[in-house]
């Protein structure tokens, strides 16, 4: 973690370090279409501190291009955060500007070109690094008809689904089985599929409920990228 992060970052990594399995955030966007908010649960993967300024930090998760999520951040790219660490009763309500990083080759790949993230980052390759971590069990989930839509045929067309996609041991050639041919084919589908989302927090709204009396703060980002912090009364 950069040295000069702020101290709800700092409060975050360090839940992390003792409950490494609290990862899942409840992340909230707007659809362009209607003013009720669309909640679900992601697995935040990881901060990326820009090394231009350690003190404004990205919070990275992932998503399937294809989801409806995907349209209402590039329409509205207001979003809030909310989670809940249990293990150290301290809760984070984030709020901050989503960007959608999908691959080069998806038509909507132009919309981050035109963003002020994609500059001085190689985000390409960080979306590639953090696709390898992925089991090959979730990356086989971006291979499956796009999220949201109908099930066509069934659970019986569901078993037919890939159950599982490896990275290609070797490059390809004509001696490739017509598996390896297959999985490379489901490798490649994944990835197309597969998109970072960041989020540039501008505000941070820290409880703290493992101490007596408990504390909470809020966290706000000046225009110069500088955070102020206000005691409130939880």
């Amino acid at each position: 973690m950069a040295k000069n992060a702020p101290r709800w970052q700092s409060a975050i990594t360090s839940a992390l370090d003792k409950y490494e399995k609290s990862v899942v955030i409840q992340f909230a966007s707007i659809d362009a279409n209607s003013p009720i908010p669309n909640v679900r649960s992601l697995i935040f993967r990881s901060f990326v501190n820009p090394s231009s300024n350690p003190s404004l930090p990205l919070i990275l998760t992932t998503t399937d291009v294809r989801s409806p999520k995907t349209a209402q951040i590039i329409a509205n790219p207001h979003i809030h955060i909310a989670w809940w660490i249990e293990g150290t009763r301290e809760q984070f309500r984030v709020s901050g500007k989503g960007t959608i990083i999908p691959s080069p080759q998806d038509p909507l790949y132009k919309q981050f070109l035109h963003s002020t993230t994609s500059s001085a980052f190689d985000w390409e390759a960080k979306r590639k690094d953090v696709f390898k971590t992925m089991s090959a069990h979730m990356k086989a989930s971006w291979c499956r008809p796009t999220p949201g839509s109908p099930l066509i045929g069934g659970e019986e067309a569901a078993k037919k689904w890939p159950k599982k996609v490896d990275e290609p041991e070797n490059p390809e050639g004509p001696d490739e089985s017509e598996e390896e041919k297959q999985n490379r084919k489901n490798w490649d589908t994944a990835l197309r599929n597969f998109a970072l989302i960041l989020v540039d927090p501008t505000d941070v709204d820290y409880v703290e409920m493992g101490v007596v009396p408990n504390r909470r703060t809020q966290f706000t980002r000046s225009s110069q990228g500088i955070w102020k912090e206000q005691a409130l009364v939880p």
